[in-house]
């Protein structure tokens, strides 16, 4: 009997691989060259593994009152290989779960379903043509944000990277800014090909041919030169954060708007997505993505406030270290901030609640907040003790907030877990802004304390394509629609 079992067991496991292996080829195809992004009950999809796929598919029993096999959502996602598409992202375990189990097959073909679920993107048809890319600045955010937009290099990519802009470098800095996007110590090795042309001082990699450009300040740059046009400026720099300092690269010949990725100062809409990208139009030349941190806890935030309302509260940060930092102790214009990263837990300010404010108006005045940089190298937590308008209790809380990572606007900022054994190092890779952790939350009467993870490079750079895409005019649609 025990050896019966066993087998059926390893012929079930080899039929999830099959399809899994199946799946992979399919899922890169479309993002690679229509931008699609493919999701299975909200986890992602993009350059997963086959075991990613088969855990995220065990995944859905955690949300439905049975699983979904691969080999039930494997029809879909290839009929939606054979649909002219357009940049989105498509859930294929819910449209799947809720074919099959849900009743909404109403007697349709998958074909016929997928076509009347997916209406919505026949209504938005016209695209802009490709948007040209300049990434000012080469460093942590700089370098996961050439390897996204890299990741989504084919013909119909709406971001084009065309060029990274540095400062002047010594004999054989080419070659070092390729190792540095070949390599990471955290995110680990570039997914794919690279190569550098030194005489035409380019980074190739997976079809993308990127213009190295040596400058030591905007006015030193004609971008048509390169036959670049009306590009969009990304600059990762954040030496200037105001629009006289930022306007310097509306100034260079062929730029035609600009995206800070850091908070901005006066008048500069900063934007978190999901929340507030709306209040891009189209005659804002500079526009902030704020903060990690800020993108981090609005959503979760406005949320909350939507169903519960917040009187008011305190948001601390456990922030990972930065290379505005020390490795040692040595001078630095900042209190505390040069005592050794590595070594110290280090109290310092944050100006993330405030920030709230500018894209969230309905909680002006009502948060405050600080941040401990800690001895890790990424993944950071936001604690917020917040006081509600009304009362409630955990579950309740919990399972709000695991039906708005799964079923809400915010569905692509949000995500949720319960696991009981997630540390930080788990987080790594995260694309999304913040991650609820269930287990920790704590409720008494109108007060609650959550706990939201996010990886503040990695995620808070899918943050930033988001962001580059609503300036570019690109719409990309959730479906199927909650």
């Amino acid at each position: 009997m025990s050896y019966h079992n066993e087998e059926i067991y390893q012929k079930s496991w080899q039929e999830r691989q099959d399809f899994a292996e199946k799946m992979l080829p399919i899922i890169g195809q479309l993002y690679r060259n229509y931008g699609v992004e493919i999701s299975v009950y909200g986890r992602p999809m993009v350059n997963a593994s086959a075991i990613d796929i088969i855990k995220a598919h065990k995944s859905v029993a955690i949300h439905e009152a049975t699983k979904l096999r691969l080999r039930e959502s494997f029809p879909f996602l290839k009929a939606l290989s054979e649909i002219p598409l357009k940049p989105c992202n498509i859930d294929v375990g819910k449209l799947a779960y809720r074919y099959l189990f849900h009743g909404e097959a109403n007697g349709l073909s998958i074909a016929e379903y997928l076509s009347k679920e997916l209406t919505p993107l026949k209504e938005n048809l016209t695209q802009n043509g490709p948007q040209d890319v300049v990434l000012y600045g080469f460093g942590r955010i700089g370098r996961l944000l050439a390897r996204l937009l890299i990741e989504q290099t084919g013909p119909l990519a709406n971001l084009r990277l065309r060029a990274i802009v540095i400062r002047p470098g010594k004999d054989g800095d080419l070659e070092k800014r390729a190792s540095l996007l070949r390599r990471d110590s955290i995110h680990g090795a570039f997914n794919g090909s690279i190569s550098i042309d030194e005489e035409m001082g380019v980074i190739k990699a997976n079809g993308a041919y990127i213009k190295i450009i040596y400058a030591k300040s905007p006015s030193d740059i004609d971008y048509t030169e390169y036959g670049i046009n009306d590009a969009l400026v990304v600059d990762n720099t954040g030496i200037w954060t105001d629009a006289a300092g930022l306007g310097q690269h509306l100034e260079s010949k062929g730029v035609k708007r600009v995206l800070l990725t850091a908070p901005a100062k006066g008048d500069i809409k900063n934007i978190v997505f999901g929340v507030n990208e709306d209040m891009i139009k189209d005659d804002d030349k500079i526009v902030s993505a704020a903060s990690c941190t800020t993108n981090a806890i609005t959503p979760v935030l406005k949320a909350v406030n939507d169903q519960f309302g917040i009187r008011n509260g305190h948001v601390e940060t456990v922030h990972s270290y930065t290379n505005d930092q020390n490795l040692i102790d040595n001078y630095h214009k900042s209190e505390r901030r040069g005592r050794s990263a590595p070594l110290n837990m280090v109290i310092t300010s944050t100006g993330a609640a405030k920030a709230v404010a500018k894209a969230l108006p309905e909680l002006k005045g009502l948060l405050t907040g600080n941040a401990i940089r800690v001895p890790t190298p990424n993944v950071s937590m936001a604690i917020m003790n917040l006081n509600l308008k009304k009362a409630t209790d955990r579950d309740t809380l919990n399972d709000y907030l695991r039906s708005v990572s799964l079923d809400s606007p915010l569905r692509q900022q949000v995500d949720y877990t319960a696991s009981t054994e997630i540390v930080s190092t788990d987080l790594v890779g995260s694309r999304f802004a913040g991650v609820v952790d269930s287990q920790a939350t704590i409720v008494e009467d109108d007060r609650a304390v959550l706990y939201v993870w996010y990886d503040n490079e990695f995620g808070y750079s899918c943050q930033v394509v988001k962001v580059m895409n609503k300036m570019a005019g690109v719409r990309v649609l959730s479906l199927p629609k909650a």
